[in-house]
């Protein structure tokens, strides 16, 4: 995901935003920037429709915009609907929803926009457009609190994910018998750490406004 790219889409949501009453607020900002500036980089940079890197519908996605930065034109994210949720996407939008904690509807809205992101290939954060882990744990700690609590080894978050909807339909998301002893600890604990690379443009943008 070329980081000039999305810094720009990044920065056109961010002068457009609602201003923030408090904190929460506009961290809640900064990450629905984030998730909307990665899908419409990968848009520009593939065959993807904006709106299909976030599963919400038009009309979602046009409340979602008038709410939280109503000065962006959300025909950016175009008028068709987005590709139908696979079934493992499904699954976890319904894990998701089961878990919102935050403030409606924007823990509704997040929990699409989380399953479709996770669909992608890289860490969640990545994913997400966040600059590090710490920041989606803070996403998921104030809009899923349940689910984030229950993560009590750090596990990362897409494993984590896979584990509780494996459980939930009765069966092991691995046959190891304790994580301890298993030989692919390093694949569900290993270290997320280090700036995405989208994180270092951004912040350097951000500093020179």
């Amino acid at each position: 995901m070329p980081a000039s790219i999305f810094a720009r889409h990044y920065s056109a949501l961010r002068a457009t935003a609602r201003p923030a009453r408090d904190e929460a607020e506009a961290f809640d900002s900064h990450v629905l920037a984030a998730i909307l500036a990665a899908a419409l980089t990968e848009a520009e940079t593939s065959v993807t429709a904006p709106i299909d890197g976030l599963g919400l519908s038009p009309v979602e996605i046009d409340r979602l915009v008038a709410c939280h930065f109503p000065h962006y034109a959300p025909a950016e994210f175009g008028g068709l609907p987005p590709s139908v949720p696979s079934e493992e996407e499904a699954l976890l939008i319904d894990l998701l929803l089961a878990h919102r904690s935050g403030p409606e509807p924007l823990a509704a809205w997040l929990a699409i926009l989380i399953a479709r992101r996770a669909m992608r290939p890289d860490h969640l954060w990545q994913d997400l457009g966040l600059n590090d882990r710490g920041e989606l744990n803070r996403l998921l700690a104030r809009h899923f609190r349940t689910l984030h609590a229950g993560n009590t080894g750090n596990m990362r978050w897409k494993k984590y994910f896979y584990r509780v909807l494996c459980e939930a339909e009765g069966f092991s998301l691995c046959a190891a018998p304790s994580c301890a002893v298993c030989t692919d600890f390093d694949d569900c604990f290993g270290a997320e750490d280090g700036l995405s690379r989208l994180a270092g443009l951004r912040r350097r943008m951000e500093e020179a406004a």
